[in-house]
């Protein structure tokens, strides 16, 4: 049986990776738009590939080294 304070905990990091996901899929929606030259800034092409393999980082490796740390 669960103790309050392990749901609250458990609540706590169920939202931290899922804001760790969003987060990711900001980064590669903004990555998306600078490498397709919407958003008009200096080298944006490199800029926004590289915010799409962060993004792919936060979104798909991230989350998981999350849980295996938090495995209790």
């Amino acid at each position: 049986m669960t103790t309050p304070e392990q749901e609250a905990l458990a609540k706590k990091r169920f939202m931290a990776i899922n804001l760790v996901r969003m987060s990711g899929v900001v980064l590669i929606l903004v990555g998306l738009l600078c490498a397709g030259d919407k958003i008009d800034i200096p080298m944006a092409r490199l800029i926004g590939v590289t915010l799409i393999l962060i993004g792919m980082v936060d979104v798909f490796l991230v989350p998981t080294l999350l849980a295996k740390r938090w495995r209790s």
